[in-house]
C-alpha cells in the first residue's frame, strides 16, 4: 500500500511551512562548495511545490533566506541570490501552468534589484491563480516582523486611529506579513536541527512540528507525505482536553 492511499484528503493541513535546512552541510559531506548544495536544494523546492499542489495544500511557506543569513560570507550570499533569481525566472511558467500564486514575506527592500524585479514580476503575473499559494520567506525574521507590527500599532494609536484596548491578538495578526494567510498547521524542518530559528514565531503557536534528519537536497515527495501522515495521526486540542473535541458537522 502506497503512502498516498492512506492520507485522508479531508484532513489535510491548510498551511504547511518548511525550514529548508541542510544544503551547505549536504555539500560539505560530498567535498563540494556550499553553493553546490543550494543549487541541489532548488530541485527539492520544485518537487515539494509540485507534491503540495497535487495533494491540495492551500498554502506552502518556504523559509528561503533569513534576516540572519545576510551575515554569511558575501560570496555565499551573492550565490544564493543568483540561484534565487534564476529559480524565479525559470519557474514562472510552471507556476502559471499549475495555478500557483506567488507571495513573499520579509524585508524585500534589502534584496538585490534583480531578485526584487523577478519577484515583483512573478507575483504580478500569478496574482489571479487560485490553486495554491507559494509563499517565500526572504530576508525574513520573526522578531523583526513583530517589531514592525508593534510600530504600526503604536503609530495608529498616536494618530488616533486606534485605542490601546483595541490592541488584541487579532490586531497583531492583522499587522503581520501573513495577515491574509491562515496560520501554519504544520511546520517541517529538515537537516536534523530542532529549533524554530526566528521563523513565524507568532503564527506557529499551535502548529504541529515535524523534524527530520534528512538534509533538504534529499527531501522529496515521499518524506513530505510521511510528514502529512504524521500530522493526520495527531490530536489537535488547542488547549482543550480530548473529551471536549467535537467533530465539525459534515
Amino acid at each position: 500500500m502506497s503512502i498516498d492511499s492512506v492520507i485522508d484528503p479531508k484532513r489535510l493541513p491548510r498551511h504547511v511551512a518548511i525550514i529548508m535546512d541542510g544544503n551547505g552541510r549536504w555539500a560539505e559531506k560530498r567535498n563540494e562548495p556550499r553553493l553546490f548544495g543550494h543549487k541541489a536544494g532548488a530541485d527539492s523546492v520544485r518537487d515539494i511545490v509540485e507534491a503540495a499542489r497535487e495533494l491540495g495544500i492551500q498554502v506552502l511557506t518556504l523559509y528561503a533566506f533569513s534576516s540572519e543569513n545576510w551575515s554569511r560570507p558575501a560570496k555565499e550570499v551573492s550565490g544564493l541570490m543568483s540561484i534565487l533569481e534564476k529559480f524565479l525566472v525559470s519557474e514562472l511558467s510552471r507556476m502559471q501552468k499549475n495555478g500557483i500564486r506567488l507571495s513573499c514575506i520579509g524585508e524585500l527592500e534589502r534584496l538585490p534589484g534583480g531578485v526584487r524585479q523577478a519577484l515583483v514580476d512573478s507575483i504580478r503575473k500569478t496574482s489571479e491563480n487560485t490553486a495554491m499559494t507559494l509563499n517565500l520567506a526572504l530576508s525574513y525574521g520573526a522578531r523583526d516582523e513583530l517589531a514592525r507590527a508593534a510600530r504600526l500599532l503604536a503609530e495608529a494609536c498616536v494618530n488616533g486611529k486606534m485605542r490601546l484596548e483595541e490592541i488584541t491578538a487579532e490586531a497583531i495578526s492583522a499587522h503581520l506579513y501573513t495577515a491574509n494567510l491562515p496560520d501554519p498547521d504544520l511546520l517541517i524542518r529538515t537537516g536534523g536541527e530542532a529549533r524554530l530559528s526566528n521563523f513565524l514565531l507568532w503564527q506557529l503557536s499551535y502548529a504541529e512540528i515535524f523534524f527530520t534528519s534528512v538534509m533538504w537536497p534529499d527531501f522529496r515527495k515521499e518524506i513530505f507525505l510521511q510528514a502529512i501522515l504524521d500530522f493526520q495521526q495527531r490530536e489537535r486540542r488547542f488547549g482543550r482536553i480530548g473529551a471536549q473535541l467535537i467533530e465539525s458537522p459534515k
